[in-house]
């Protein structure tokens, strides 16, 4: 037990003399796990182990009972195959911000974790995606490495988060990997170099981050397969018009679409459910109300709450003027 947890017991049982005061040492002991002495497990919360910014060079000893362990913002460059064995109850393991490579990560070190939910490993020296991973895993956050390469992905059934941005991850790499993750519902890949968009992706994405890549053509229908896609980001990326076919974002389940960032020259058709869209710095020329109402009337309208068309060639003077009557419940349109 820490000096602090220690402390707390003193101070609840101070006026406890005799066996008493032993009892309650005992008790307390059994409830709470013992703490690495360089590290912190607070009494409010003592399943969790803190071990941030400390300079560690590598995992210190995890005593058992521990569910939380924290190792932000060290130099850990290497985790042994025996790192966590104490610990067979973890489900957090964050190691953001350390200096871990992928040839330094021994045997199966994170597959031995039969209840862990949250692996995060962003900002390190990985080249590739770890595992083996266990069965139990949810969330999974590599960004900001320097992965060209991902493992398979294969029988991870309840893999709901996968983060994957600021990597050299190309579009072979990815269709390759995730296939099988039926449970998938958030993935991000911006900011890698991504040209085609990746096949194979899982159908039961809810939200889907490509912005920052070298995207320039989707194929057609490519989206249809995500029936309940709600998010979608590609800006940053060379789409234009001959490479956008024409009811490539006309889905109903769609909530926020982002094209801002490219080079299109006319606004691609959206279902009337898209509530943001985002359209800044393109190339448009004109604003076709048929892109968001097929056709006007008191029960058919857009129900665009946010549209941004700043950074473009258009004016306010140049929109049409039924545009409001079906843009009728939007907030805000942004022009020039």
């Amino acid at each position: 037990m820490n000096v602090g947890a220690f402390s707390l017991v003193l101070a609840l049982v101070g006026s406890v003399s005799g066996q008493y005061y032993y009892d309650y040492i005992a008790l307390y002991e059994q409830l709470s796990p013992n703490c690495a002495p360089e590290c912190n497990c607070p009494h409010t919360y003592p399943t969790a182990m803190y071990c941030d910014n400390l300079k560690l060079k590598s995992v210190p000893m995890v005593p058992p009972g521990i569910k939380y362990l924290y190792l932000r913002n060290n130099q850990i460059d290497h985790i042994d195959e025996k790192a966590f064995e104490n610990v067979t109850d973890l489900q957090w393991l964050i190691l953001d911000h350390n200096h871990l490579e992928n040839s330094k990560i021994k045997g199966k070190v994170f597959s031995k974790l039969k209840q862990l939910k949250k692996l995060h490993i962003n900002y390190n020296n990985l080249t590739e995606s770890v595992g083996p991973l266990p069965k139990s895993l949810q969330d999974l956050q590599l960004a900001n490495n320097k992965i060209s390469k991902l493992s398979s992905f294969d029988g991870l059934v309840n893999l709901t988060f996968i983060y994957l941005q600021h990597n050299q991850l190309k579009e072979d790499a990815v269709s390759a990997s995730l296939k099988g993750l039926k449970s998938l519902e958030y993935l991000d890949l911006s900011f890698n170099q991504i040209s085609k968009l990746p096949t194979g992706l899982p159908t039961s994405l809810l939200t889907l981050y490509l912005d920052n890549n070298k995207i320039s053509n989707i194929p057609d229908e490519y989206f249809k397969r995500f029936t309940g896609l709600q998010y979608l980001r590609l800006s940053h990326n060379e789409l234009a018009d001959g490479g956008v076919p024409g009811n490539s974002f006309n889905i109903s389940s769609l909530l926020e679409l982002d094209l801002s960032y490219n080079k299109l020259k006319s606004i691609p058709t959206v279902n009337e459910n898209l509530e943001n869209y985002y359209l800044e710095v393109n190339e448009l020329e004109k604003f076709d109300v048929k892109s968001f109402c097929k056709i006007l009337g008191p029960l058919s309208y857009s129900k665009i709450k946010h549209l941004r068309l700043d950074g473009n060639p258009l004016t306010q003077s140049s929109l049409p003027p039924d545009m409001y009557e079906c843009l009728r419940v939007a907030n805000e349109i942004t022009v020039n």
